[in-house]
């Protein structure tokens, strides 16, 4: 009964991680959602520990990535049962690093007693840097993303990053399951141990709300730097008539005449979605003279993502971000370096020959090489295309190497009316805390806005309708902690939890 009732503790902690995420989004769930799981760990093997860490992670994933069998059967050419097949594999790997973090857990906690749940933020921390690295990662819905809209706590991210406050919500988990989680969790442990973690937890996460109401309330970032008017453009375009010859005349014209909407309304830079032309950028002169004109005639700066053609044996195709001066010159070409798997390549593709209609309906695109600052006049800023904007690290780079403003373009039309959308747009604003800088967005169905450096969202759009948003964000050449440090906390957790596992493994010998 009692190994039954450890893996329905196990599957709640996969629910209770699922709804601290938008769109369910309730981010007090986040700081109890490993409990469970936590307590059911309280006995048996490692090898138990494995599968009652896989159950959390399989519930976890479908919860929050159930979208992408929608994707694939939508417009990947799959049948539904072929395509909740495939995402059913990309659930089970994911699901994999719970698991590791489940069996690590047993282990340290069999050699350390009841007070090796404190090696949790550690571990989860350690296992969510894994998922976000090996074969290309996917750090998606990470647990500290959970509290990007909580903002004084959010402020975290400044100094630690993403995981740092993943590292935060494990430990206070953890201190609670020690201090008030069932006997067997607790074992037979004095009361300095088992209360004093908790007390530390309360006192270092009200010490960090409090630090991090001031940060906001001071909101020196946002006097500082140029300040600049930007206009984005949501063209709110259909995914099945986005390369419709038919459409791309009516879908062209549109973008230019919200274009002109925006620089009426005093943008001094547009920015268009990823792959928003229903054209190859340099291919069609004919249209991308139309839009040097406006930038021209204007004066303003113009971003925009368009597919990019390299000619040669074979030819190499690249999803790519086009900078066009206000003197109508391309200014500069960024060409995205992490590319969707399933969505812009498909990986183990001979494996997956039950997947051969996608196979044949994804685009076989090539990832650039290198980040590229683009240039608005005297200042660098960075372009982010589609889902690179969740990979902490590659946003960090662009802003060490001198990226004054952070902008992201993307085409979110591919997921629908899920979870997807807001999931992204959290996930993206958090990077604008962490590297102190405005983020700029323009998402072809939504949502598109513009988010502060501490996080706050100064406007937005609604999904799946087209818009003109038009506001001022500031080009800020400070650095954060974070942007100095970088995913420190992550390596150190990753060295920590190697030399757990070393430790235990002497005191078996």
């Amino acid at each position: 009964m009692t190994r039954h009732f450890d893996y329905g503790l196990a599957a709640a902690s996969g629910v209770l991680l699922a709804c601290s995420f938008p769109s369910f989004g309730i981010p007090i769930i986040a700081w109890v959602a490993l409990a469970p799981l936590l307590v059911a760990l309280g006995g048996g093997t490692v090898g138990r520990a494995f599968f009652l860490g896989l159950t959390t992670g399989v519930v976890y994933f479908i919860g929050t990535l159930y979208w992408v069998s929608l994707v694939m059967h939508t417009y990947g050419g799959l049948a539904m049962w072929t395509a909740v097949l495939v995402n059913g594999l990309l659930i089970a790997y994911l699901a994999l690093y719970p698991a590791l973090f489940a069996a690590i857990m047993r282990h340290v906690i069999r050699r350390a007693g009841p007070a090796g749940l404190l090696a949790t933020p550690l571990v989860w921390v350690a296992t969510e840097f894994g998922r976000s690295y090996v074969i290309t990662g996917f750090p998606w819905v990470l647990l500290g993303y959970s509290q990007v809209t909580v903002i004084p706590i959010a402020q975290l991210a400044s100094a630690l990053g993403v995981f740092g406050l993943s590292a935060l919500i494990g430990f206070v988990t953890a201190a609670g399951v020690l201090a008030f989680g069932p006997a067997r969790s607790r074992g037979s442990i004095g009361p300095v141990t088992q209360y004093t973690p908790a007390i530390v937890a309360f006192l270092l996460v009200l010490g960090i709300g409090i630090w991090g109401s001031q940060r906001v309330a001071t909101g020196t970032l946002t006097r500082l730097g140029t300040p600049m008017t930007f206009g984005i453009v949501q063209g709110n375009v259909d995914q099945a008539e986005k390369w419709d010859p038919v459409r791309a005349g009516a879908i062209f014209d549109d973008y230019l005449r919200l274009t002109g909407d925006a620089i009426g309304r005093g943008a001094q830079v547009v920015v268009w979605p990823e792959s928003s032309t229903p054209f190859l950028f340099e291919e069609d002169r004919p249209r991308a003279e139309q839009i040097r004109a406006i930038a021209r005639a204007a004066g303003v700066s113009i971003l925009l993502g368009s597919d990019q053609l390299e000619r040669g044996q074979p030819p190499h195709y690249f999803n790519s971000a086009f900078l066009i001066r206000p003197d109508g010159a391309t200014g500069g070409v960024y060409r995205k370096m992490h590319l969707v798997p399933f969505g812009e390549y498909v990986p183990l593709k001979t494996l997956l020959f039950f997947a051969a209609p996608l196979v044949e309906a994804v685009s076989d695109f090539s990832a650039g090489e290198a980040g590229v600052l683009l240039p608005l006049g005297p200042h660098p800023v960075s372009t982010a295309i589609c889902y690179e904007v969740v990979y902490p690290d590659l946003v960090r780079a662009s802003v060490v190497g001198g990226s004054q403003l952070l902008t992201t373009i993307t085409n979110d039309a591919w997921f629908g009316r899920s979870s997807a959308p807001y999931q992204h747009f959290a996930q993206a604003a958090m990077r604008a805390i962490e590297n102190g800088r405005y983020l700029v967005r323009s998402a072809n169905t939504g949502i598109s806005g513009i988010v502060d450096p501490y996080g706050r969202v100064q406007a937005q759009t609604d999904i799946f309708e087209p818009a003109v948003l038009v506001g001022q964000a500031r080009l800020i050449q400070d650095l954060t902690l974070y942007a100095r440090i970088g995913d420190g906390i992550a390596y150190a957790s990753v060295a920590a939890t190697g030399l757990l596992l070393l430790m235990a493994r002497r005191r078996v010998q």
